[in-house]
């Protein structure tokens, strides 16, 4: 009796990112609204943050999906669409944001740090292991004398 409840209460836990998107917000066009959607996987949501405008609930998505649907019906491009949102709303609005500008110091800066450090950690390295390898002089007479003396006392 559990089993079927179990199996219900699943599949509704994974259909809630379906019911984002409004039945009345869904595009006549089959061909557009496929379009939108894929369109708006790469759009994030501003309240939500790491969640796309088809997963949010929050209003602002909801008014982002309905401007994309809008420019689509225009007869925007694919990317005349969302470069009208990123106009609109910042760069901050995509989910990968591009490799141009300051973005790219952004983008660079992760592996220049990375390559940075294995180079410190290099050269750290290697001085301790050339600091090591210096022969250590023998004692002279006196001073084995003189450990000899301070070994017996």
């Amino acid at each position: 009796m559990r089993a079927p409840l179990y199996a219900l209460l699943s599949l509704m836990l994974l259909a809630t990112p379906v019911l984002a998107v409004q039945p009345d917000e869904i595009l006549q066009d089959p061909a557009l609204e496929a379009r939108a959607r894929e369109l708006s996987q790469g759009l994030r949501c501003l309240v939500c943050r790491n969640e796309n405008i088809d997963d949010s609930n929050a209003e602002l998505a909801r008014d982002l999906r309905l401007l994309l649907r809008e420019r689509l019906v225009a007869g925007d491009s694919d990317e005349a669409a969302v470069a009208f949102i990123v106009d609109r709303y910042g760069e901050y609005v995509l989910l990968n944001p591009t490799t141009q500008g300051t973005n790219l110091l952004l983008w660079l800066a992760g592996p220049l740090m990375l390559l940075g450090g294995l180079g410190i950690s290099l050269t750290y390295l290697r001085r301790r292991r050339g600091a090591t390898e210096t022969p250590v002089a023998a004692l002279s007479e006196a001073e084995k004398t003189r450990l000899d003396q301070i070994m017996r006392d």
